[in-house]
Order: structure tokens, then C-alpha cells, then sequence
């Protein structure tokens, strides 16, 4: 009797165990999702239809982004979808991924605490979402805006130095691709340096350092369009916009 009882009650803590992680797995699925599906709310798409009725992928450089609208509709369009495509990923990070009630249902071999990785997958997600957003064919922007939200709450002085290479060299060249790309290159190498030149000991470094890199990767995969164009000359410059030029 008392064997069958143990038998019972292992049985119990063994579904217990399971039931709490599958209920953590449910929530940190959710977690994507919602993060996924706010990344791919179509800012640059719904804005270009609100005010000209157009669809921005045919217009411009073709992308769905802040940078073309910045093109196509003018300066106010364009940083509005560029502050609303980075509240995407602010909003994930810092939010969504505060939905999630416990640990996280698989053994975490990073050096950042648990919350930290949940709020990583969520700025993920809310990327993915952006760059091939379910509510337009798959087709988004590049990320870039998106990602830095993202990477503000998680390495924000990476962000920082990122942000000002950006607006050095968009001073620079006038281009705004050139400057993203370069922003993208910065903030791998601002983590590198501070950590092995300057011995800042950046947190959870040993890891950071490759999904900063993998992050980067993904924006130059993006903007692979533009670099045949700036390779070619052909690439847009802000002082020929129509809305810049001086009358």
C-alpha cells in the first residue's frame, strides 16, 4: 500500500513538473507571437496609405521602411515611422517580455539571468516581425530602427556609439544606407573594444558579443539592395530629395 501511495505521489510531482513546464513553454511562446505580431504592425506602409494612398514598396527604394518614406513623403513621415518601427522593439523588449511569469522552461547556459534572455527573444521576434511582417505578403523593412529599439534596453551604450557613427557618416556621405551599414559594423565592435581593449567587463559579453553580430549580419543581409546601388553610384542621396534641395 505504501509503495503504490509513493508510486502515486511520484507520478504527481513528475506531471506537476511537466504541467509547469509546459505552462512556461506556453507563455514564453506567446511571448514571440505577440512580440512577432507588434514588429510587423506595417508602420511605413500604413502611413504611405494614409496620406497618399500608395503602397511605399512601389515608390523609392521599394522598402517598407522609415528611410524610404523619409524619401518618398518627407522628412516628418519618415522620422515618425522610424521612432514608431523603434517603439516595436522597445515595446517588446521592455514589455511583452514582461509577461512571462517565471523561468524560462529550458536550462539557461548564458551568462545573463533569465529575464534577459526572455527579453532577447522578444526584440528578436519583434525584428522578425518587421522585416517580414505576416500582415504585408512578408514584406517589411530592414530592421534597423526595430533592432535598435531592441538593443537600447538590452547594451545601450553599444546603442549609443552606434547611433552617432550613424549621424557621422550620414553628415559625411548623405546617405542613409551608408550610415546604417556602418552603425550596424559599430556596434559589434564598440562591445568588442570595451570589453577586450578597454576592460569595461561588459555583462553576459561572452554572448552578446555573437548575437550582436548575428544582429548586424542580419541588417547587411537587408541591405544588400542598397550596397549594389552604392557600389554602382545609383544609391540616393538626402541633397536630392525634392523636400531638401534649396529653392
Amino acid at each position: 500500500m505504501f509503495a503504490s501511495d509513493f508510486s502515486f505521489l511520484y507520478l504527481d510531482l513528475r506531471f506537476g513538473t511537466y504541467a509547469g513546464r509546459h505552462s512556461l513553454m506556453i507563455a514564453i511562446t506567446f511571448i514571440s507571437v505577440l512580440s512577432y505580431l507588434i514588429g510587423s504592425i506595417p508602420t511605413a506602409i500604413i502611413v504611405a496609405k494614409c496620406r497618399r494612398g500608395i503602397d511605399i514598396r512601389q515608390f523609392g527604394s521599394g522598402n517598407a521602411g522609415g528611410t524610404n518614406v523619409f524619401r518618398v513623403l518627407g522628412w516628418k513621415a519618415g522620422v515618425f515611422v522610424i521612432l514608431a518601427d523603434l517603439a516595436k522593439g522597445l515595446v517588446a523588449t521592455m514589455l511583452v517580455s514582461r509577461l512571462m511569469y517565471g523561468p524560462i522552461p529550458f536550462e539557461n547556459k548564458t551568462p545573463f539571468d533569465d529575464f534577459t534572455v526572455v527579453q532577447i527573444i522578444a526584440g528578436c521576434a519583434a525584428i522578425l516581425g518587421h522585416v517580414w511582417t505576416v500582415f504585408a505578403g512578408f514584406r517589411g523593412g530592414k530592421g534597423i530602427a526595430t533592432a535598435g529599439g531592441m538593443l537600447l534596453g538590452i547594451a545601450p551604450v553599444e546603442v549609443a556609439v552606434s547611433l552617432s557613427v550613424f549621424a557621422l557618416v550620414l553628415l559625411l556621405s548623405q546617405y542613409v544606407s551608408l550610415g546604417s551599414l556602418s552603425a550596424a559594423v559599430a556596434f559589434p565592435l564598440t562591445m568588442f573594444f570595451r570589453e577586450n581593449v578597454f576592460m569595461a567587463a561588459v555583462e553576459g559579453y561572452n554572448t552578446l558579443i555573437f548575437f550582436s553580430i548575428g544582429i548586424s549580419l542580419l541588417i547587411i543581409f537587408n541591405h544588400r539592395s542598397n550596397i549594389k546601388r552604392l557600389l554602382r553610384g545609383t544609391e540616393t542621396k538626402l541633397s536630392t530629395i525634392p523636400l531638401l534641395k534649396k529653392k
